[in-house]
């Protein structure tokens, strides 16, 4: 991959990567409320989901959810849902004994996981359409070296993700480092459960379109 071709990939995937979403939003919320080391297992989660899916789109082996828009909406349906569960988790958090730490380990410790992770980015079908437009503005027509284009683009995209998720993790810590107070606290689980919400409902528009 050039120099050139690298810039024009990574200018396209900023704005993608560091801009308001599920991944965005659920890294933020996990480092606001567990820190940046806990939510190490899910960032490798997401993003090993991530370097497969788009290794498998891009050597065209992983197209069959645009192939079946019925397949895309139950995978927004039930990402919806598990969006909205993990939402239900920061209220929970913020509920419980009054303390926004104090939570049941099942909630907590599930919503951190590795599998978690991965269900964020492989429940989300708008990720697999960006993948694909990603392919179709950096791969150029069949040469010999398709499969190691493939590769390079793969990588240079979960990176970026991985960067961008790691600093949206480390603003949601800061945010509750700046309030200290169990008051405040409570209110910034608050703050990313509405946001988790928000994200839910972006994610099940495909199901009324």
């Amino acid at each position: 991959m050039s120099a050139e071709t690298l810039t024009a990939l990574l200018l396209f995937l900023f704005p993608l990567a560091y801009s308001p979403g599920p991944g965005n939003t659920f890294f933020a919320a996990v480092g606001a409320s567990k820190g940046l080391r806990a939510a190490v297992p899910a960032l490798a989660g997401y993003h090993v989901a991530t370097l497969v899916v788009t290794a498998l789109i891009g050597l065209g082996m992983g197209a069959t959810i645009l192939e079946y828009p019925v397949l895309a909406k139950v995978l927004s349906a039930v990402g919806s849902l598990y969006i909205l569960w993990l939402a239900l988790s920061f209220i929970r958090a913020a509920r419980a004994n009054g303390d926004p730490k104090a939570c049941t380990a099942s909630v907590r410790e599930h919503s951190v996981g590795l599998w978690a992770g991965a269900i964020v980015l492989l429940l989300n079908p708008k990720a697999y359409y960006i993948v694909s437009v990603l392919f179709t503005q950096f791969l150029r027509p069949p040469t010999n070296d398709d499969v190691s284009t493939v590769l390079a683009i793969t990588v240079v995209f979960t990176l970026n993700n991985l960067v961008a998720f790691i600093v949206w993790a480390l603003g949601g810590r800061a945010l509750t480092a700046l309030f200290r107070s169990e008051r405040s606290r409570r209110w910034i689980d608050y703050l990313f459960a509405a946001t988790l919400i928000g994200v839910g409902i972006w994610m099940a528009i495909p199901l009324f379109t």
